[in-house]
């Protein structure tokens, strides 16, 4: 994995979120971790083809994931996942990936993405544990997000 292909999901995350919940995030460790089943966790799988292969993943605890939700809804306070919920943490996550997927094809690296897909432990039947490089962002009075980089 090189370096070029994750820093631009990293920029576009902070970028993003700093527009859309007014949070300047802090970026943590860059790791290797198991994305695995974690209850009351919720994770945005992006898909990608062309150039990258593979998935982008942002994992967020249920809690994080209703706390970014009411940032993004201008702190309207928000305490269910529901429909409105799950639709606005996916959005935030095709934000992220379109905006990271235009400045890869700025550095002649052309992808496509895939509509984010919402995994929540509810829902979890098809989900499939694997390996993943981990770069972790903390967003002061929200929680950390992590982006899962799956790219073959």
């Amino acid at each position: 994995m090189k370096a070029e292909y994750i820093n631009p999901f990293l920029e576009s995350a902070r970028f993003v979120i700093e527009q859309v919940a007014n949070v300047r995030p802090s970026t943590g460790q860059l790791g290797l971790k198991e994305i695995k089943l974690i209850e009351k966790y919720v994770w945005i799988q992006i898909g990608m083809t062309g150039e990258m292969q593979g998935d982008i993943v942002f994992g967020l605890h249920e809690q994080v994931a209703l706390k970014m939700v009411s940032a993004m809804m201008g702190g309207y306070v928000i305490t269910e996942m529901d429909e409105i919920s799950a639709s606005a943490i996916s959005e935030l996550g095709n934000m992220i990936s379109g905006n990271a997927s235009t400045m890869l094809f700025n550095q002649g690296v052309t992808v496509d993405i895939s509509p984010p897909k919402l995994v929540h432990s509810a829902n979890s039947a098809a989900f499939v544990s694997r390996k993943a490089l981990t770069i972790p962002l903390i967003m002061d009075g929200i929680g950390e997000l992590d982006i899962q980089v799956l790219i073959a």
